[in-house]
């Protein structure tokens, strides 16, 4: 199963739980991230934390969507986006038939570096908790109207 996690600036949410899906959804899954309006870095709080919880940062970069667009790009299952509420962000959408679902969370990147600590840590324990919720249930046997009622029920208990 192939998943995509969209926002806009691809520095901090996406690449949150891009990690958190590809550990916790074991060999059948693989994760991308990406942005419609890329920030062109990860945030540095980004890799400090998720780096402290042992995650490969290897790979971790800020990049546009235009990538999973592009002619031998890998075909997307299911598509999230992570957009938060506030005023001023656009929220990207995708084309196509994938499974799709909204798991906002507001952006931590947004905070003032001295509340970088605590809007990073509540942003992931946001994105952690759906995450889990998601990989519970048996999503590579799931019907693809079942894997959309389970991913839209994640996106209503938000």
């Amino acid at each position: 199963m192939n998943i995509l996690v969209l926002c806009t600036g691809n520095s901090a949410r996406s690449i949150i739980l891009e990690k958190l899906l590809d550990r916790l959804g074991g060999d059948g899954v693989t994760t991308y991230s990406a942005g419609s309006t890329p920030a062109g870095k990860v945030h540095p709080q980004t890799l400090i934390m998720l780096g402290d919880k042992g995650y490969d940062l290897s790979d971790a970069r800020s990049k546009s969507w235009d990538e999973f667009a592009e002619p031998g790009a890998p075909g997307m299952d299911v598509v999230i986006t992570v957009c938060g509420s506030a005023a001023s962000e656009t929220c990207p959408i995708w084309p196509g038939a994938p499974v799709r679902g909204h798991w906002g969370v507001e952006d931590p990147a947004a905070a003032a570096e001295p509340d970088w600590d605590a809007a990073f840590a509540t942003a992931y324990d946001e994105l952690e908790k759906r995450a889990e919720a998601f990989v519970a249930a048996d999503i590579h046997t799931m019907s693809r109207a079942d894997l959309q009622a389970h991913v839209s029920s994640i996106e209503a208990t938000a």
